[in-house]
């Protein structure tokens, strides 16, 4: 399908070069350097191998009725697009990608699910992308890198502003970002200025990685009793590590011993 977007999308220059890798069954994306971008097992493609995509599924700790669509900003290697064909099947997915070479290699060794009214790709600028969307989007995913930092246009407050803007009254914002990037904690209060300071930050199990999540509205549940409760839950539907990811939320984020506070 050719969303009416492309006609309009801004050309961008000098995006980095993609290829693959190989290293037994794992097969990752680079975008010009070592430097992996997203990983998936040839034996199990719907597994979340790196930690860092394991923890941007701690959105679901906060919600308690499933999306019934989600928007990606960055494809990469389809690892988000193929993890909830298979545990959120009804849920309509759209991926905006801004490199042409990333989605002519994800669609062919990566094991997209088959594109149609229920999974759609848009080669587009998504920070340009979003301004088309208002009050539509239930979870927004964001893993925007270059190969070698965040995407400049995918941390500024506008940025923050617009996919507000597009998110529907319960919405959820999650992005990956590098706690290490010295501008790090700019980022978080940009984003935390913005959602009026509903943002937790839940660090991955390796490599610095921290899924950031911000929410239109306060989660209906905080209180640590019923989320560990939760928690359990979601490790035995979704085989992800929910406990470690509610722990180390509580250790990374303000609190009064019983609930997380905004």
């Amino acid at each position: 399908m050719t969303h009416p977007y492309q006609r309009n999308r801004i050309a961008r220059n000098a995006l980095p070069s993609a290829h693959i890798s190989e290293h037994g069954n794992i097969r990752s994306l680079h975008l010009g350097t070592p430097t992996i971008q997203s990983s998936m097992n040839m034996d199990n493609p719907s597994e979340l191998v790196l930690s860092y995509s394991r923890v941007m599924m701690a959105w679901l700790l906060f919600c308690h009725q499933l999306p019934e669509n989600v928007l990606h900003i960055g494809l990469g290697g389809g690892s988000f697009v193929r993890w909830l064909d298979e545990y959120c099947p009804d849920m309509q997915q759209t991926a905006v990608e801004i490199n042409p070479q990333v989605i002519a290699i994800a669609r062919t060794v990566f094991e997209l699910p088959f594109e149609d009214e229920q999974f759609e790709i848009v080669l587009a600028d998504g920070a340009q992308y979003i301004k088309t969307l208002r009050a539509s989007t239930d979870l927004i995913l964001v893993d925007g890198f270059d190969g070698e930092q965040i995407i400049d246009d995918l941390v500024g407050e506008n940025f923050f502003q617009d996919c507000r803007a597009a998110m529907t009254e319960n919405g959820i914002f999650v992005t990956n970002w590098w706690r290490d990037d010295r501008r790090y904690p700019q980022f978080v209060q940009r984003l935390k200025n913005v959602f009026a300071g509903k943002v937790l930050e839940i660090p991955a199990e390796t490599h610095g990685n921290v899924a950031v999540l911000a929410f239109q509205a306060a989660p209906k549940e905080l209180s640590f009793n019923k989320l560990k409760k939760r928690a359990n839950k979601l490790a035995e539907q979704y085989g992800l590590d929910f406990q470690r990811m509610l722990a180390d939320a509580k250790a990374s984020n303000a609190h009064n011993d019983k609930q997380f506070q905004f």
